[in-house]
């Protein structure tokens, strides 16, 4: 039987609850899409928080509010430039090792030194003494808290890292530790004992990492795996006819977008940008592709994004013969095979997406079909995601087709800031400023006045949506499928935790 819970402005948890199993179990194997290929968290981070191996700072419930984790209270000085996080007494790693203001701040450096959240914050140094850890800014952030809920914020054993500061293990504080890993396809996890929190009724997690949304279906319905994440529309609407397992579509803040590189020569007025959006049939893809027909993007955040999604914004609508006229203006004009020629030159671009998320290649084809129609001849490039940021630092990308998620953490400030800050980021905007955004994005991060705050998100979203940096198509559904006979399976729309802590086997 399947409850799920609502709250204000949007779905924050659902709870699967089984019937009975012959008999009692304490294992659990968990499918997943995501290839585990590192032991650095700057890289794997998420599916190390996600399959709870290592812990934050600053924890979130479901619903996005922040609460105590490896820290257990955090206060801001007067002028706001300097945050104390009280870490948690008597904690251990799964190496027996004592986590304390020296290992956390040296996991929080490193974090910082690299490429990630804490980039976008403008901290100025990371120290630890007398059971704290004191975070230093050159200008108030008030967003700090909830970026040390990022995956790449997580507190891991000094010991993880070799003499050359390499990542050679995975220790942390969760309540599981690692038993075997072979990246990038499994992972065993066994309990830890001496948790400090409340002990797992699981004694053991088997993760497998599974590319192919028809394994993946197949790996439930034969009962190889008890909890399957992320399914493609055919293997969900099969599964919900199997009366041994409980599916779930769950709405996240989860974007299926476009990143288009507005530095280039086709992309970089804003008419061509609005043209291949105009091109784009949402609804169909939507009741076609991902089999939510709620699901089309009007525009760039989805409504359990609260403040950042405007309902009186106006919709990104479908008109094929305004994004033709459109790039007419621009001195577009069709050639004799269909294809838009300017100035000697084909408007022939290439899209780079992944097939980790079996729907992006599907939608990779309907926008080869759809931007044809209005003269573009795109090709499409499926293989690894990493190839999107890397496509970007080296500034040969055209467009990519990905998902993104700006539940990373609880308040979205910090992918927004990744994103379209000064700059841009590897998932958002690629050769666009707007000083705007860049002024509002500080007044965000910096004020405590709500009405202010706000006041700042609607410029970044207005600005976002009439500029077009990247283009949404739909937002998310989070699909699982989850064996009969579990308890307490809390599905986490900010995707931060699989719940693996609380769930049990009925007896």
């Amino acid at each position: 039987m399947l409850r799920i819970l609502f709250a204000v402005l949007g779905v924050v948890a659902t709870l699967v609850q089984g019937h009975a199993m012959a008999q009692e179990k304490t294992d659990l194997t968990v499918a997943a899409p995501w290839e585990v290929a590192s032991y650095d968290p700057a890289v794997s981070g998420f599916a190390f928080q996600r399959l709870q191996i290592m812990e934050n700072l600053v924890d979130a419930d479901v619903d996005g509010t922040l609460r105590p984790g490896l820290a257990t209270s955090w206060s801001v000085s007067e002028d706001g430039l300097a945050w104390t996080f009280k870490l948690r007494s008597g904690v251990t790693f799964h190496d027996g090792s004592l986590f304390n203001a020296s290992s956390a701040t040296k996991s929080l450096n490193r974090a910082w030194q690299q490429p990630g959240i804490l980039k976008k914050a403008p901290i100025t140094g990371i120290s630890g003494s007398d059971g704290s850890v004191v975070i230093t800014l050159d200008r108030p952030f008030t967003s700090l808290p909830a970026l040390l809920t990022h995956a790449t914020t997580i507190i891991s054993s000094p010991t993880s890292f070799d003499e050359n500061a390499n990542p050679v293990a995975l220790i942390g504080t969760g309540p599981f530790k690692v038993k075997s890993f072979t990246p990038p396809q499994s992972m065993t996890l066994v309990r830890n004992e001496n948790y400090w929190g409340v002990a797992s009724k699981l004694t053991s997690i088997t993760y497998l990492a599974s590319g192919r949304a028809e394994t993946r279906a197949l790996l439930a319905e034969s009962g190889d795996a008890d909890m399957v994440f992320t399914l493609d529309p055919s293997g969900f609407a099969r599964l919900e006819n199997v009366e041994s397992i409980d599916t779930v579509a769950l709405p996240i803040p989860r974007v299926v977008t476009l990143k288009i590189n507005a530095s280039h020569p086709f992309l970089s007025d804003v008419r061509a940008r609005k043209a291949l959006s105009m091109a784009i049939d949402r609804d169909g893809i939507a009741a076609a592709i991902t089999r939510f027909p709620e699901s089309a993007s009007s525009q760039l955040f989805p409504p359990a994004l609260n403040i950042w999604h405007d309902r009186n914004l106006e919709s990104l609508d479908h008109d094929t013969g305004a994004a033709r006229a459109m790039l007419a203006d621009l001195g577009w004009k069709a050639g004799s095979d269909g294809i838009l020629q300017r100035d000697g030159e084909r408007f022939s671009i290439l899209l780079r997406t992944y097939p980790d998320r079996p729907e992006l290649p599907l939608i990779a084809a309907a926008l080869q079909d759809q931007w044809g129609d209005i003269g573009v001849d795109l090709d499409v490039s499926v293989a690894n995601y990493s190839e999107i940021p890397a496509g970007h630092q080296d500034g040969t990308l055209h467009v990519a087709l990905y998902a993104r998620n700006y539940g990373l953490t609880p308040d979205p400030i910090g992918t927004v800031l990744a994103d379209f800050g000064s700059g841009g980021g590897d998932w958002g905007a690629m050769g666009w400023d707007n000083a705007v955004v860049a002024k509002a994005l500080e007044t965000i991060s910096a004020t405590r006045d709500k009405a202010v705050r706000n006041e700042s998100i609607q410029k970044v979203v207005h600005a976002l949506h009439s500029e077009l940096p990247v283009i949404p198509i739909v937002w998310y559904q989070h699909t699982v499928a989850v064996a009969d006979g579990l308890e307490n399976v809390a599905i986490d729309p900010l995707e931060r935790s699989y719940g693996l802590s609380i769930i049990s086997w009925e007896n």
